[in-house]
C-alpha cells in the first residue's frame, strides 16, 4: 500500500513537472511571438504615421493662404483620397497574401514576379484616374459647386496626378518588403521623405509662387522620392538579393491571379474608407452644417490619426500570417491571431481610456469656440468606442489578408456599413433628429457588426485548410 502511495506522488510530481513545462513552454512562445510582431507592428506604425502627415502638411501650409484655398484643397484630397489613392492601397494589399504566403514556402522568385504583376495593374488602374482628375474642376462645376473653389481643387488635383502614379509604385515595393519583414528600410525612405517634404512645401508654396498648386506638386515631388530611396534600397541591398528577380513576360500572365486578392482587398478598404466620407458629406445637410461638418470632420481625424496603431498591427499579423501558412505552419498562424488581439486589445483599451479621461479638454485642440468644444466633449464617448472597434478591426482585416479570403471580408464591410450602418445613421440623424451624434452612432452600429462577424469568422477558421491552400495556390503558380 506504501509503495502504492508512493508510486502515486511520483506520478503526480511528474504530472505537475509536465503542466509547468506546457505553462513555460507556453508563455515563451507567446513571448516568442508578441515581439516578432512587435518588430514588425511598431515601425509600421512610424511608417504610416510619416506617410499620413505628408499630405496633412500642405494642407496646413495651404491653410495660411486663405479660406479659398484652404476650402479647394480640402476638396480636392478628400476626393482624390476616395478615387484614387485608397483604391490603390487597398488592391496592392493583395500582395500581403501572394508575397507573404510565397515567402512562408521559400518561393523568393516569386516575391519579385507578383510585384511587377501588381506595378502593370496598378499603373493601368491609374490612368482613367488621371483622366478623372485632370478634368475634376470642371466635373465638380457641372454638379453646382462653387466655380472658384471648383477651379482651384480642379488644379490641386490635377498636380496630384504624378503622386498617384508614385503612390502606386510605393505601396507594391512596401507589401513587398512587408511580406518579408524588411520595415526598417520602409521606416527610414518614409521619415526621410516627410522631413524633405516640409521645407519643400514650404518653399513651393510661399517662395515659389505656386501658392495652393505648390503644395501639391510637393506631395507629388516627396511620393517620388520615397520610391527612389526603396528602389535603390531594393536594387542594391543584399537582404533582397534572393527575391529581386528580373523583369520577364511572365509578369502579365498572372495578372488576373492577383486582380483576384487585389480586388476584394480594394473593396474591403475602400467601401469602409468611404463611408466615413459619407458621414461627412451627409453632416452638411443637417439643420447646422458648419458645426456639424467640423465637429465630425475632428472625430473623423481623430480616429484616423489612432487607427495608425492598429493598421500597423494589422500589418504584422498579416505578415506573420502568411509566412507561416506559406510555410506550411497552422498551429502558428492561430497563435499570431490570440497573440495580436490580446495586444490589440490592451492597446485600444489604454487609448479609449485616455481619450475619455482628456474628453473636456480634447476639443481646445482643435477650436477655441466652446460651442464646438462642447459638442467634441459629448461625441467622445462614441469616439472611445470607435477606437476600440476599429482596433479590433483593424487587426481582423489583417487576419483576412493573411488568409487570402478578402472577399469574405468585402461582403462584410458592404453588409456592415452599407446594408445597416449607414440606413441607421440616416434614421438617428434625420428622423430620430439626433443630428450628427446619430450620424456617428449609425456608423459605430455598423463597425460593431462588422467587428462581430469578422470576429465569428476568425475564430471558426480551419487553420490546417488554410495552409493546404496557401501551398496548392503558391506551387501551382
Amino acid at each position: 500500500m506504501e509503495q502504492g502511495l508512493l508510486l502515486n506522488r511520483s506520478r503526480s510530481h511528474e504530472n505537475e513537472q509536465d503542466f509547468e513545462e506546457r505553462r513555460g513552454g507556453c508563455i515563451a512562445e507567446l513571448k516568442e511571438e508578441g515581439w516578432n510582431l512587435a518588430c514588425i507592428g511598431a515601425p509600421m506604425v512610424i511608417t504610416t504615421l510619416a506617410q499620413f502627415f505628408v499630405p496633412v502638411v500642405s494642407s496646413m501650409m495651404v491653410g495660411h493662404l486663405g479660406e479659398l484655398q484652404l476650402s479647394s484643397a480640402a476638396i480636392a484630397t478628400s476626393l482624390t483620397n476616395v478615387t484614387g489613392f485608397s483604391l490603390l492601397l487597398g488592391m496592392a494589399s493583395g500582395l500581403e497574401t501572394l508575397c507573404g504566403q510565397a515567402y512562408g514556402a521559400q518561393q523568393y522568385q516569386e516575391l519579385g514576379i507578383q510585384a511587377y504583376r501588381a506595378i502593370l495593374s496598378l499603373f493601368i488602374v491609374c490612368i482613367p484616374i488621371a483622366f478623372i482628375w485632370a478634368f475634376m474642376g470642371k466635373l465638380l462645376i457641372l454638379i453646382g459647386q462653387d466655380t472658384l473653389i471648383s477651379e482651384e481643387a480642379g488644379k490641386y488635383a490635377l498636380y496630384l496626378i504624378p503622386a498617384l502614379f508614385a503612390y502606386a509604385i510605393t505601396q507594391t515595393m512596401t507589401k513587398f518588403l512587408q511580406s518579408q519583414s524588411l520595415i526598417l528600410p520602409m521606416l527610414l525612405s518614409s521619415i526621410a521623405a516627410l522631413c524633405c517634404h516640409i521645407p519643400l512645401c514650404w518653399f513651393m508654396v510661399f517662395k515659389s509662387g505656386l501658392s495652393n498648386v505648390g503644395a501639391a506638386l510637393s506631395i507629388s515631388i516627396s511620393y517620388w522620392l520615397n520610391v527612389l530611396m526603396l528602389g535603390l534600397y531594393i536594387k542594391c541591398s543584399d537582404s533582397c538579393k534572393a527575391t529581386r528577380t528580373p523583369f520577364s513576360l511572365k509578369a502579365f500572365k498572372g495578372i488576373n491571379e492577383f486582380l483576384r486578392f487585389a480586388v476584394p482587398s480594394a473593396v474591403m478598404i475602400c467601401f469602409e474608407w468611404w463611408s466615413f466620407e459619407l458621414l461627412i458629406l451627409l453632416s452638411g445637410l443637417l439643420p447646422n452644417p458648419k458645426l456639424e461638418t467640423s465637429v465630425l470632420s475632428i472625430c473623423f481625424n481623430s480616429v484616423a490619426f489612432l487607427y495608425t496603431i492598429p493598421f500597423g498591427l494589422g500589418a504584422a499579423a498579416s505578415t506573420r500570417i502568411s509566412n507561416e501558412l506559406g510555410a506550411g505552419k497552422p498551429n502558428k498562424a492561430r497563435l499570431v491571431v490570440r497573440v495580436t488581439l490580446l495586444i490589440t486589445i490592451t492597446e485600444a483599451i489604454t487609448i479609449s481610456t485616455t481619450i475619455f479621461a482628456l474628453r473636456y479638454i480634447l476639443g481646445y485642440a482643435y477650436s477655441d469656440e466652446k460651442q464646438v468644444i462642447d459638442y467634441v466633449t459629448e461625441m467622445v464617448p462614441f469616439v472611445c468606442i470607435s477606437i476600440i472597434m476599429d482596433g479590433l478591426q483593424g487587426v481582423l482585416s489583417g487576419v483576412a489578408r493573411g488568409c487570402g479570403w478578402q472577399h469574405v471580408g468585402a461582403y462584410v464591410n458592404i453588409g456592415a456599413f452599407y446594408l445597416f450602418g449607414i440606413p441607421v445613421a440616416v434614421l438617428l440623424a434625420f428622423v430620430v433628429h439626433l443630428q450628427g451624434k446619430g450620424l456617428w452612432i449609425g456608423i459605430l452600429a455598423g463597425a460593431i457588426v462588422q467587428t462581430t462577424v469578422l470576429m465569428i469568422i476568425t475564430f471558426s477558421i480551419n487553420w490546417q485548410l488554410q495552409a493546404n491552400k496557401a501551398h496548392q495556390r503558391i506551387f501551382e503558380e
